[in-house]
């Protein structure tokens, strides 16, 4: 046999194996990259955590005293004195301003001369009606013997009425300048302006030598603080969020003046006054600050977080959890997702709180125990045809035929019907407890009943499974759920990335 033959026959076994070797990797590649035989891989998961949940508003407002008085001038004249300045303390009854009294003082000596010649006047009526009354009395004594004639008793009757208005008028005029002399003495008393609180000066709009024009409106010359040591935020709180605020919440806020330190409020007041802005809808929220360190200056703006909610020691899974949704698979068979628990394991809690005697916790256990055992019951065999509902309430209005209740009225019949229900099942126990207990108990159940409710999807199997929990509270990166969970549970968040070809 020829070598050449030899050669020839090794070099096609050779790109065979080549070929064929190459061929596995590939396919090896591909089905690694597309997740075969390890559907776990696909899946990105996030355990559950205990922790703290904190709901907060955001809103901007401005930093202001707590009361600020205008000290403003009710005369008109020339500035003399300005005593105080920008930032000054001052007490209240201190001086701070004067304004020239000359115009003033005038008027009182003008007044005090019109008063005495009003004085005068009266003394001439006086005299006038001594001597007129005189002559009446006469007349009257001379027609009583027909001396004299009807006619002149009746002008001297006349002189005496008339000498009487002449007295009141000239005592009418004395009132009336010493009226006119006592305003000018109060306008003499307001060139000296005053300090009406204790407080810091914020502004001084006047100088010495400067005219003051007092009409219709007084002029303000002082904006004083009354108290930097409590001080008040005016917050514009969006429509959307102002129905979760309530007066007596913790706030927090940063300014710019102190980028590094947190400060601290609480809501004082939830004003109903809308304001209209570019068809924007806020609503004034003040909170009050305590300054008593003077830290903090009138006009800073600040940037509030408004803490509506908080829930401390909660489960709670990241919001992605929340978003997931599994890919559809055509092929697969719908599959309906599982109740988490819950609801059994809160009432314990609620009725923690309502401090209980001890025939009110046999009460409530009894009827607990009862709920319980027609969980198993109905959780084991279900009715027959029963599609829909739940393993605690049974059967809900539109839930046949295998397809969820549609639109708000269904989700209303079912919290009703739910609510009926618990008070059939602890209605011997809510009829032992007093005004108070019963009150607090008929809110947290409506809570309970009206809570939201939503799938998680956990990995059974390798395949995700929806498990439905009640949600609670969410910060914007973590939501609060109740449900058959506990802490390092893992849950999936999403989608793994596949790595890209290299």
């Amino acid at each position: 046999m020829s070598p050449y033959r030899k050669t020839g026959s090794r070099i096609p076994r050779f790109v065979i194996v080549s070929i064929a070797l190459v061929a596995v990797v590939a396919a090896l590649w591909f089905w690694k990259g597309r997740g075969g035989g390890d559907d776990e891989q696909r899946f990105r998961t996030a355990a559950v955590e205990q922790g703290d949940i904190r709901v907060a508003i955001s809103a901007t407002g401005t930093l202001g005293a707590l009361s600020t008085v205008d000290v403003g001038s009710e005369v008109s004249g020339k500035v003399e004195e300005v005593l105080v300045d920008f930032n000054d303390r001052v007490r209240k009854g201190q001086v701070i301003a004067r304004i020239d009294p000359s115009t003033f003082e005038a008027q009182i000596a003008q007044g005090d001369a019109s008063i005495a010649s009003a004085r005068a006047s009266l003394a001439t009526a006086q005299a006038t009606l001594r001597n007129a009354e005189l002559a009446y009395s006469r007349n009257r004594e001379l027609a009583a013997q027909k001396l004299v004639a009807r006619g002149d008793l009746d002008q001297a009757l006349a002189a005496r009425d008339q000498a009487r208005a002449q007295v009141a008028q000239a005592e009418a005029q004395i009132r009336q300048q010493e009226a006119s002399t006592r305003n000018a003495r109060l306008n003499l008393g307001r060139t000296v302006i005053y300090s009406p609180v204790d407080g810091v000066v914020l502004n001084r709009s006047i100088e010495p030598g400067q005219t003051v024009a007092a009409s219709l409106q007084a002029p303000v010359l002082f904006k004083i603080a009354e108290d930097l040591s409590r001080m008040e935020i005016v917050l514009a709180v969006d429509e959307s969020d102002i129905g979760q605020v309530k007066q007596g919440q913790t706030v927090s806020f940063t300014v710019d003046a102190f980028p590094d330190r947190q400060f601290r409020g609480e809501v004082s007041q939830v004003r109903l006054s809308a304001t209209n802005t570019n068809n924007v809808i806020t609503f004034p929220v003040v909170v009050a600050v305590d300054n008593a360190d003077q830290a903090l200056l009138p006009g800073l703006t600040a940037n509030a977080e408004i803490e509506v909610s908080r829930r401390d020691g909660v489960l709670k899974v990241p919001n992605a959890a929340m978003r997931f949704k599994p890919p559809v698979d055509p092929a697969a068979t719908p599959e309906t997702p599982q109740r988490g628990g819950g609801m059994t394991e809160e009432l314990p809690a609620i009725a923690a709180t309502l401090k209980l005697d001890a025939a009110q916790q046999a009460a409530f256990d009894d009827a607990l125990a009862k709920m319980r055992e027609r969980i198993a019951a109905r959780t084991a065999t279900p009715p027959q045809g029963q599609t829909g509902g739940s393993a605690l309430f049974g059967r809900m209005p539109g839930a046949g035929g295998g397809q969820a209740p549609r639109g708000g009225n269904a989700s209303g019949a079912m919290r009703q019907r739910m609510m009926e229900r618990f008070n059939q099942q602890f209605g011997a126990f809510r009829a032992a407890l007093n005004d108070d207990q019963r009150r607090e108990w008929d809110s947290a159940i409506n809570a309970l009943v009206g809570a939201r409710r939503a799938p998680v999807y956990v990995l059974a199997d390798g395949k995700p499974k929806a498990v439905t929990v009640r949600v609670g509270a969410s910060d914007g990166s973590s939501t609060e759920i109740i449900g058959d969970f506990k802490v390092g549970d893992e849950v999936i968040v999403g989608l793994q990335t596949a790595e890209p070809a290299k």
